[in-house]
């Protein structure tokens, strides 16, 4: 699940330290390793291994959402001069991503009929993959935001 591990801190961490670009094509790459690495050649990359039929998995709209939150993040990261501040709300913005988008998918999964075990309105999903971990979450963005601001401080960007 996504509130155990460190998958949306290195997301933010990433959006925030190294921009837009590379933060998206990071999970870009990530999302597609995880998804053809098993298929092909047994590799877990995901928490609960991969492969093509991952898709129907509730936490998979969450890792699609990976990518546009890398986005977004990034962008707004690098729009003002270096402040804390930014930081912050830069990576609560990429947050939000992840959950829209995986919310979104929970509920068209669960109406379309392709997710696993999940009936409409998956109340429980909701509960285990947003609602649950966010206070875990919330204070892995305070982590990311000040670790970002030494880095870029270290690297002088």
């Amino acid at each position: 699940s996504l509130g155990v591990s460190f998958q949306v801190g290195a997301v933010l961490m990433t959006a925030c330290v190294a921009g837009k670009n590379a933060a998206a094509l990071a999970q870009i790459a990530y999302v597609t390793l995880g998804l053809f690495l098993f298929e092909f050649f047994g590799f877990p990359i995901f928490t609960q291994g991969g492969g093509l039929e991952y898709v129907q998995e509730p936490s998979f709209g969450y890792l699609v959402g990976f990518i546009p939150a890398a986005w977004i993040c990034g962008y707004f990261a690098f729009q003002e001069r270096l402040k804390l501040e930014t930081l912050a709300y830069s990576s609560l913005y990429g947050l939000a991503i992840i959950h829209g988008c995986g919310l979104l998918y929970l509920a068209l999964g669960s109406l379309g009929g392709w997710l696993k075990q999940v009936s409409f309105p998956a109340w429980g999903e909701i509960l285990a993959y947003s609602l649950a971990p966010l206070p875990g979450q919330l204070i892995m963005v305070c982590a990311v935001s000040v670790l970002a601001y030494l880095l870029r401080q270290i690297l002088f960007y």
